[in-house]
């Protein structure tokens, strides 16, 4: 198990790289710490995979160094970092039988058999292949393939890191959030060092203790499940983060209001002292099941006109218009649905106001 930092990496495709857009991955400053279990999560072309490949040693970053555990390892490669990774597809010898494609990465480095098989027995058991240790890895299904393959690089106790490249891809969902759980007891009994990277936000904030978000080829934010969608500090990661995600509408600051158009919304005193220091381009940002929705006029609520109502089951999202903005609210089930006219009312202590697409702190 390593520390992994991370020193103003920065990586362009290009030969020259001359302006910011020539960039995959823009300034990345972290420390990944010991036997953490982490989420890189952004959409496609964000720099996720870049920033694996680069932790990994198939990639040099065009700028920036890679340490473990404070050594540097820019410059070597995978084979030379203790690393294992696990691919988006399963990678397995299909004439081995599944202990023999467990075993491999131990035989590989001079284990002798008595070390091997009592590992491989632990790992088979974790991952429930026990009862097909004797069987060729060629006749089994998809998932126990992918789980073969999570197992290589589970094996090695010596590991500094195990770093997943969206390994449940080809995975049914139902089996999807078998994996997860069994990644997540795993983490809690191996305590490893995991890297995981997804675009499935439910994959990350079920798998990992630290999800870190990635956007245009920068890190927005890390933190807890919890921290991220309770206190975005960017608009990227409220819109991201939750289904659906984050309600923004661009406003202007009277005093300790926000005002949208003709209706003005109330802010915490603390929010409004901080955007009036604020420059730039304001928005004010609310979850939708924050949000409460009233069938008639109430103090500090703003009208809204009802276009629609979707049923899911144990609540419905209710997709309004204020003042040309699309605003969307979380009913619980039970709770009388307006239909034409409504009131939404901003709570302002979960009224959040961003400038130019950062929370205002």
């Amino acid at each position: 198990m390593a520390r992994i930092d991370l020193k103003n990496i920065a990586h362009s495709y290009h030969a020259k790289p001359k302006e910011p857009g020539d960039y995959a991955l823009k300034h990345i400053h972290s420390t990944w710490e010991e036997g953490g279990a982490y989420a890189l999560l952004g959409p496609s072309g964000c720099g996720k995979t870049t920033l694996l490949n680069i932790i990994s040693g198939l990639l040099t970053p065009s700028e920036g160094r890679v340490l473990y555990d404070g050594r540097d390892v820019t410059d070597l490669p995978p084979e030379k970092r203790n690393i294992a990774q696990v691919f988006q597809f399963p990678v397995l010898y299909d004439t081995m039988t599944v202990f023999d494609n467990l075993a491999f990465p131990l035989k590989n480095r001079g284990f002798k058999m008595a070390e091997i098989t009592p590992r491989v027995r632990e790992i088979a058991d974790i991952l429930d292949l026990t009862p097909f240790l004797d069987k060729r890895a060629a006749g089994l299904t998809a998932d126990a393939k992918q789980k073969i393959s999570l197992g290589r690089g589970l094996v090695r106790s010596d590991v500094a890191a195990i770093l997943f490249d969206e390994p449940l891809t080809v995975i049914d969902p139902q089996l999807k959030w078998q994996l997860r759980c069994k990644l997540k007891e795993i983490h809690e009994q191996l305590k490893l060092t995991l890297v995981y990277v997804t675009h499935d936000q439910v994959e990350a904030l079920t798998f990992a203790d630290q999800v870190i978000v990635m956007y245009e080829g920068e890190i927005v934010q890390i933190g807890t499940p919890e921290e991220l969608f309770e206190n975005p500090r960017h608009k990227f990661v409220g819109y991201f983060i939750g289904s659906p995600g984050m309600n923004f509408l661009p406003c202007s600051l009277e005093g300790r209001q926000a005002r949208v158009g003709g209706v003005t919304i109330a802010l915490s005193p603390e929010t409004a002292a901080l955007g009036a220091k604020a420059e730039g381009e304001l928005e004010v940002g609310i979850r939708p099941m924050h949000l409460e929705v009233h069938g008639a006029a109430v103090d500090g609520g703003v009208p809204v006109t009802v276009k629609s109502v979707e049923d899911q089951g144990s609540f419905r999202i209710l997709t309004a218009m204020l003042n040309g903005h699309t605003v969307r609210a979380r009913l619980p089930e039970g709770r009388p649905v307006p239909e034409t006219q409504a009131w939404l009312r901003f709570p302002p202590e979960r009224t959040k106001l961003f400038a130019e697409e950062r929370l205002v702190v």
